[in-house]
């Protein structure tokens, strides 16, 4: 090996180096580590939030399933309580709330009505007194399975009948 040589090559590759450093960025190193970094915190932020979104489809099923059980008990209890209160208030006549048809509980209810065993097809069918009892008797229910600390009733009499209410005043 000449030195000479060497040394001429040395400095043939720094010139080199100095014209390409004005064409190469240097920092695209650097800069390439910090993007990597960034995206390994993306995906660990993605994998959090995707286990996030399946604990919360998990929570909203569990609490869908929560409130099905406690309409379906508030129902039973409001029924049950809801055809003795109407019986009592209309002596021979029957009352039940029940699902509709092709729906789901949440999706409605209705109120059944029955005269000496006959079941109404539509609530347009009864009186405005008979409707004024229903209404009373559904409310009664709820307030039986849900009472409150104080009741406001005004003129809950104004559609009824002497008899009926007489049969409001002795329940």
């Amino acid at each position: 090996m000449d030195p000479e040589q060497e040394e001429a090559n040395f400095h043939k590759l720094k010139k080199d180096q100095e014209a390409l450093a004005k064409r190469v960025n240097m920092k695209v190193e650097a800069m390439s580590d910090k993007v990597e970094n960034e995206f390994k915190s993306l995906i660990e932020k993605r994998q959090i939030l995707i286990n996030d979104k399946c604990t919360l489809y998990s929570n909203i099923e569990e609490l869908d399933k929560k409130k099905k059980e406690a309409l379906e008990t508030c129902l039973t209890e409001v029924n049950k309580n809801f055809g003795k209160i109407f019986q009592s208030l209309l002596p021979g006549a029957f009352a039940k709330i029940q699902q509709m048809k092709d729906k789901e509980l949440t999706e409605g209810l209705e109120l059944k009505v029955a005269f000496n065993g006959a079941w109404k097809n539509s609530l347009s069918e009864l009186s405005g007194g008979q409707r004024s009892l229903l209404a009373f008797s559904f409310l009664l229910a709820l307030l039986l399975y849900k009472p409150a600390p104080f009741y406001i009733l005004d003129e809950i009499d104004a559609a009824l009948d002497l008899s009926h209410t007489e049969n409001i005043g002795t329940d």
